[in-house]
């Protein structure tokens, strides 16, 4: 009985399924079965598509959500990036934005 409980509140969990076992979420071929993809996904392929010049893989991940949850999903990985990168390096966020896109600092 519990572990139909567990599976059951694991259901409920977003990104959780009865099984324990998460479906590959992106895939070259379409869209997964089960669950729809959520703007950080669509994001994080979108942007992983772009640095690796896979041009078709980042088509298909901007046609997951609205150009404005992409764009906001976008932003949100810009900006946990940056983060990351300058704890790491000890800098501000600032320097490390600069430094990434190759400008000056004001």
């Amino acid at each position: 009985m519990t572990g139909f409980i567990r599976d059951m509140a694991g259901v409920l969990h977003l990104g959780r399924r009865a099984g324990g076992r998460r479906p590959a979420v992106f895939h070259r071929g379409g869209r997964p079965t089960g669950r729809p993809h959520n703007i950080f996904e669509a994001a994080a392929c979108y942007v992983a598509a772009g640095a690796e010049g896979d041009e078709e893989r980042g088509a298909q991940a901007a046609e997951w959500v609205s150009p404005e949850a992409l764009a906001f999903g976008i932003n949100e990985l810009a900006c946990r990036a940056v983060l990351a990168l300058a704890r790491e390096r000890g800098r501000s966020p600032q320097e490390v934005a600069h430094e990434l896109l190759g400008l000056p600092l004001p």
